[in-house]
């Protein structure tokens, strides 16, 4: 759990390469200068835990680019006690910078491993998380509605259950699409049953599990 001048210098490095490549928001900046993304990351790679490059973690997963993450949170516009269900918990680094931000975060991995893996750490961080083991497609109905919605994984589709569990004023941040590329949408719902999308360009995620897929894997 060492969190040295060294890696808070490379962290401040980082942040400033994500300024140059345009993340505006100053609390999604400090949020990602704040937390120790070496600690989701194996200790012998640490060398590649401050480029903004995204990294393999194991059971076909990646920690997600800096870049990314900072966008994708820049994007939701997070405000101090927000609810926000993530949608792919995989390491937990976009958890932990959510929790930095100051929102309360409920997310969900289909990988048991990566699961149990990323709630241990962030609770060692003292990260304001739950963690749950199940099918992202079906959102968690019992603690909606939410302020916020990530999916941190290529989604085939908008899933309708995911919609349903925003709050009225609420935003969705997913990458839509399948193939090598995605593009990014917001969906902010206005009204019951009326949603406005705005689309943010082409990004590169791991596949979404489609629920079939859930499905069948536990039977």
């Amino acid at each position: 759990m060492e969190d040295t001048f060294k890696h808070q210098a490379l962290r401040k490095n980082l942040v400033q390469e994500l300024k140059q490549k345009g993340i505006k928001s100053i609390a999604v900046l400090q949020a990602i200068d704040k937390v120790p993304r070496h600690l989701f990351m194996d200790s012998s790679f640490l060398k590649f835990a401050y480029q903004d490059n995204a990294f393999q973690i194991g059971e076909g997963q990646t920690i997600s680019q800096p870049f990314t993450v900072a966008y994708q949170s820049e994007l939701l516009n997070i405000r101090k006690g927000d609810t926000v269900l993530e949608i792919g918990t995989g390491s937990g680094y976009q958890s932990a910078v959510l929790s930095a931000l100051g929102a309360k975060v409920f997310s969900i991995e289909r990988h048991k491993k990566l699961s149990d893996t990323a709630k241990v750490m962030l609770e060692k961080l003292g990260c304001t998380v739950k963690c749950f083991y199940g099918d992202g497609y079906k959102g968690l109905p019992a603690f909606a509605p939410f302020d916020r919605v990530i999916v941190t994984a290529a989604a085939p589709y908008i899933p309708q259950d995911l919609l349903k569990q925003l709050k009225t004023g609420g935003i969705l941040v997913i990458p839509e699409g399948e193939g090598k590329t995605q593009i990014m949408k917001r969906i902010k719902k206005v009204a019951e049953n009326e949603y406005k999308t705005e689309e943010f360009g082409n990004f590169s995620f791991v596949p979404m599990l489609k629920s079939t897929d859930w499905d069948n894997k536990n039977i």
